[in-house]
This record gives C-alpha cells, sequence and structure tokens, in this order.
C-alpha cells in the first residue's frame, strides 16, 4: 500500500459473527446471495428482507474460516440481525453474536493514481494481510475495507474525512440501509439486482418470492438514482420529498461536498415514469448524475 491510499474508521459499521456447522446452510435460506460462492478470497454483498421483500439490513460477508463468517452491517442495525435472525435458528447448529466492539473497520479509499490493493484485481476480492481481512468493494472509484481485530496494529496510512468516504461510495452507487431506512425498499430499489446482491438461481430465502415476482414479470419502475443539490444539506437517509419534475423520493444515503452541493442517492420512479401532473408542495431542485452502472430499462 502506498500514498495513494488513505484510510478512514468506519465506526457506522459493525460486525456480527456467524458461526457453528450450519452456518452456511442457514444463512442460505435466509439472504439473498448464493452463499456456496463465499470463499476464503470472495467476500458477498447479500440483503436479508422481511417477507414482503423489503431489505432489512444489507451485509459484507467475509469467510474468516471454516464455518466462521463475519457480516459487516449497519452497526446499528447488528442487533437487530441478531434478533431478526436467531428467530430462524430453531435446530440449525449455529450461533449468532454482534461482536462490533471486537472489529476495527477501516476504509481505504484511493485516488488515480492507486494500483489493485494487495493483489485484489476485481471488487469482492479478498486477501489477508497479517490480522486484517481487505475486502475491494469497490473499483470506480476505487474502495477497499480493512477489517481487523481492535487489538491488531493499524494501517498507518494518511488519514481523510468520513464525508470523504461517503461521497465514493454515493459516486459508487452504492448502497446502504439503516434504521431510518430498513424495510423502506425493495431488493431491486436498492439496485441489488445489479450489483451482484441477489441469486436468482438459488432456492428459498426469506423475501424470495416478492423479489424473484418483480424480476420476472415486470420492470421495477422506482431504482436508487444519483443526485445533487444546491439547497439540500439536511437530507440524510430516510428523507423523503419531491423532484422538481414532479418525482417523490425517499434518501438512502447522502454527503455535503467541498463545493457547498449535496450528493445523495435516493430511490425514485425513472425519468421516464416522471407523473405528468406533478404534485403541489416544496421540491427540490435536483440534477441527476450518472451511475458508475447500467439499470434496467
Amino acid at each position: 500500500m502506498n500514498a495513494a491510499w488513505n484510510s478512514v474508521t468506519l465506526d457506522s459499521l459493525g460486525a456480527v459473527r456467524v458461526r457453528g456447522p450450519d452456518a452456511v446452510k442457514f444463512l442460505q435460506g435466509q439472504l439473498s446471495a448464493d452463499l456456496q460462492l463465499l470463499t476464503p478470497q470472495r467476500a458477498l454483498l447479500a440483503g436479508f428482507h422481511n417477507p414482503q421483500g423489503r431489505v432489512i439490513a444489507l451485509l459484507r460477508l467475509i469467510e474468516l474460516g471454516p464455518a466462521d463468517l463475519l457480516a459487516l452491517t449497519a452497526r446499528e442495525l447488528a442487533p437487530v440481525l441478531v434478533s431478526r435472525l436467531g428467530k430462524f435458528v430453531l435446530r440449525a447448529k449455529v450461533t449468532l453474536q454482534d461482536e462490533s466492539p471486537a472489529w476495527h473497520i477501516e476504509g481505504l479509499l484511493g485516488n488515480a493514481e492507486a494500483s489493485s490493493p494487495f493483489g485484489i484485481a476485481q471488487a469482492g476480492g479478498v486477501a489477508r494481510e497479517g490480522d486484517a481481512h481487505i475486502v475491494r468493494i469497490g473499483e470506480s472509484p476505487s474502495r477497499v475495507v480493512s477489517v481487523r481485530p481492535v487489538m491488531a496494529p493499524a494501517s498507518g496510512l494518511p488519514t481523510t474525512s468520513p464525508r470523504a468516504w461517503e461521497l465514493a461510495a454515493i459516486a459508487a452507487g452504492a448502497p446502504q440501509v439503516h434504521a431510518a431506512t430498513s424495510e423502506a425498499f425493495v431488493a431491486q430499489m436498492l439496485n441489488l439486482d445489479v450489483l451482484g446482491g441477489i441469486a436468482f438461481d438459488k432456492g428459498c430465502y426469506t423475501g424470495q418470492e416478492v423479489i424473484a415476482r418483480a424480476h420476472y414479470r415486470g420492470r421495477v419502475k422506482r431504482r436508487m438514482q444519483r443526485f445533487e443539490a444546491a439547497d439540500a444539506a439536511a437530507l440524510s437517509p430516510g428523507t423523503t420529498g419531491t423532484l422538481g419534475d414532479g418525482r417523490s423520493f425517499e434518501v438512502v444515503r447522502a454527503a455535503l461536498r467541498p463545493d457547498g452541493r449535496t450528493e445523495f442517492l435516493a430511490v425514485t420512479a425513472l425519468a421516464a415514469d416522471a407523473a405528468a401532473a406533478a404534485p403541489a408542495g416544496a421540491r427540490t431542485e435536483a440534477r441527476a448524475l450518472p451511475l458508475p452502472y447500467a439499470l434496467p430499462e
């Protein structure tokens, strides 16, 4: 790692430990990703949903060892995840524990000259560096998450602000679910199908019927999209409003840029489906920004 990388402590993320002979089998029946694809060298993005297909929490799964998994999620949702998943354990040989205090989660943000960290060429790749598990979660811009026990040495890289990390995540079109937005969005509204967070060829899991129906029977009309606005500094996850063209929106994540403008991801109707008769009331004049991936038409 070189000076092309900066680090930020991600206090907003927590960690849930899932251990036991049935850990993979158990999560396979609860999450939207295919757990058979999880390896020590490959992390997985997955959603945990309610029966209506709405996302309770997003998880980044890392295999620490045989029958030993770590799920990174919003720290405020870690105890919720343990409680909600725990209801399905029944006779499965698996234990769930919120281990957020035991892990230091660090974001590594690369500039334009940043090379592949630790030889990880693609998003989702995992490498080991001492006691740390290094997961590349994005390529445009380059973003890496380092997860290590709290007593292990830090990376020693120059630090940057949490706001810089958040802006990079927004530029990457990366969703997150917080307490304010838990169970607000069906999986495809957060573009999980585009980002590889849904396996449509695996068996059943909670919410699978609704998610599969949206995939096979019709176009999803509301999707997470990226915007910027000059007068939206108060936007935060869960904030609702109306765009200038009449589309209602709900914020997924938002951050204030150094130039004073706010950049945000929000779930709203696709531009082609903007209402002909816009509702009255205050509006947020926002300009659409591109995502680094294409949305299904």
